[in-house]
């Protein structure tokens, strides 16, 4: 069955950094669109980032860009977040998504499949 496995996330103090990884099974990963999502408490899930899968354009919030970076490994099936200058608003779960398509979208409704979510703590 369809498994993505987010790992990574933890405590780290403003400005530092830290990099996810989503492992993903049971689909074909490599013609999958990839996102990034997060949500904090009290708030919606937000799109942070997302990959194409045909040739590895990206797409940011506003909120990450210049901070973040997003990648894929077709051979391993994983895919990261880089992320850097972290600020205290980027505490969130964040989530790993993919899409049946060709194109990345920023609403969440547009993903097929999710993973179970890594806590990410930023201190000030």
């Amino acid at each position: 069955q369809v498994q993505l496995v987010e790992s990574g996330g933890g405590l780290v103090q403003a400005g530092g950094s830290l990099r996810l990884s989503c492992s993903a099974s049971g689909f074909t990963f490599s013609r999958f669109i990839m996102g990034w999502f997060r949500q904090a408490p009290g708030k919606e899930r937000e799109f942070v980032s997302g990959i194409r899968w045909t040739d590895n354009r990206t797409m940011y919030a506003d909120s990450v860009k210049g901070r973040f970076t997003i990648a894929r490994d077709n051979a391993k099936n994983t895919l990261t977040l880089q992320m850097n200058s972290l600020i205290p608003e980027d505490t969130a779960v964040y989530y790993c998504a993919a899409r049946n398509s060709y194109y990345v979208r920023n609403d969440v409704e547009s993903y097929d499949y999710w993973g179970q979510g890594t806590q990410v703590t930023v201190s000030s």
